[in-house]
């Protein structure tokens, strides 16, 4: 039958830094196929991926290998006798999940069929000696009785035939042993290699993880600081807003003393033209005063004339006085002389009358 497929799915394909050993190398530019082959002439199991024309994984499981899933859509195993690490990358978990239970299918029968051929082989190696112990007895009586090797042959033929196939399949599964035996100590030799490899990686991983604590601790702190900071800043940010407030508050006050003070500049300017006025001022204001003297002056004259007046005004009201006395007196008089003058007439009146 030969080697025949038994899965197939489509994954990115990526391959370890062997440089660095920690950076994925793209194997394919796309999604390519990759299959399970199952050899029945070996009793194998292969990983196979071909892009184009290049073989991109070539891998035989081994009850060794382990598939380890790093994410949800990538996993990896490695391959220490190709000394690489070949990654997966699905399009989705279910993919990856599937790839991962046939790997683990494929390892299972790949140990059952490496328990079996050690078997074979313990089997094989235990009855060479005593196929061998067998053929030495059966030899010699043949000789002794007959004497000649053809003799032997011809007496013994059959059951030589079968203890010379018997010996040729043993050398050839003690020589299938051996290149079995040497490919394991390879095989071996190769994984203790891995081993240590992997023990590196630990360290290494280990040592980053410690290095990983310590910058989260340092973070940590960072963050509690930055987070003090922020409170702190939350607080001049409040003061800032007060002071935002009474600078909005100094502000319309400085408006209005700018305002003051352009009044008083005005007021100022008005002040300095009035100033330029102030010397003819000054000589108005002596003149003025000059005049003012002379009016005291002649304010004084007048008042002495007034008080001359003041002294007529009183002797004239005296006389004056003494003339009204006077004509009342004679307004008495005449009008007694008007009353005697009407009685005078009445008399006269009657006298004409009665005549």
């Amino acid at each position: 039958m030969g080697e025949q497929p038994i899965y197939t799915t489509r994954a990115h394909v990526f391959q370890i830094d062997p440089s660095t050993k920690k950076n994925w190398v793209p194997a394919s530019k796309q999604a390519v196929t990759v299959s399970y082959f199952y050899d029945s002439t070996r009793n194998s199991y292969r990983i196979i991926s071909v892009d184009g024309t290049k073989v991109i994984i070539n891998s035989t499981i081994t009850p060794n290998m382990m598939f380890t899933k790093t994410s949800q859509k990538f996993g990896q195993w490695a391959d220490s006798r190709a000394n690489t690490v070949f990654g997966l990358g699905f399009s989705s978990e279910q993919q990856l999940a599937k790839f991962a239970e046939k790997f683990q299918e494929v390892k299972e029968a790949a140990k059952i069929a490496r328990d079996k051929s050690q078997e074979k082989v313990e089997v094989l190696s235990n009855h060479s000696p005593q196929e061998s112990g067998r053929e030495t007895p059966s030899t010699n009586q043949a000789s002794s009785i007959n004497g000649t090797d053809d003799e032997k042959i011809f007496h013994v033929g059959p059951e030589a035939v079968l203890l010379k196939n018997d010996n040729d399949l043993l050398k050839s599964t003690v020589e299938q042993s051996n290149t079995n035996a040497k490919k394991w100590e390879t095989e071996l030799q190769t994984l203790r290699e891995n081993n240590a490899r992997l023990v590196d990686a630990l360290q290494e991983s280990s040592a980053n993880v410690e290095s990983w604590k310590k910058q989260l601790s340092a973070c940590k702190e960072e963050s509690d600081t930055l987070r003090e900071k922020i409170a702190e800043l939350e607080v001049q940010c409040n003061e800032a807003s007060l002071e935002k407030q009474s600078n909005a508050q100094l502000s319309v006050r400085v408006q209005e003393l700018e305002a003051e003070l352009h009044d008083k500049e005005q007021e100022l300017e008005n002040l300095r033209k009035q100033a330029e006025i102030i010397p003819q001022l000054m000589s108005e204001c002596e003149s003025i005063t000059s005049k003012l003297q002379a009016a005291e002056t002649k304010n004084r004259e007048l008042e002495e004339r007034i008080d001359v007046l003041h002294l007529d005004v009183d002797d004239s009201r005296q006389k004056q006085g003494n003339i009204k006395g006077e004509l009342k007196k004679l307004m008495d008089t005449l009008d007694i002389k008007l009353d005697e003058l009407h009685e005078f007439r009445r008399g006269l009146s009657r006298l004409g009358v009665d005549n």
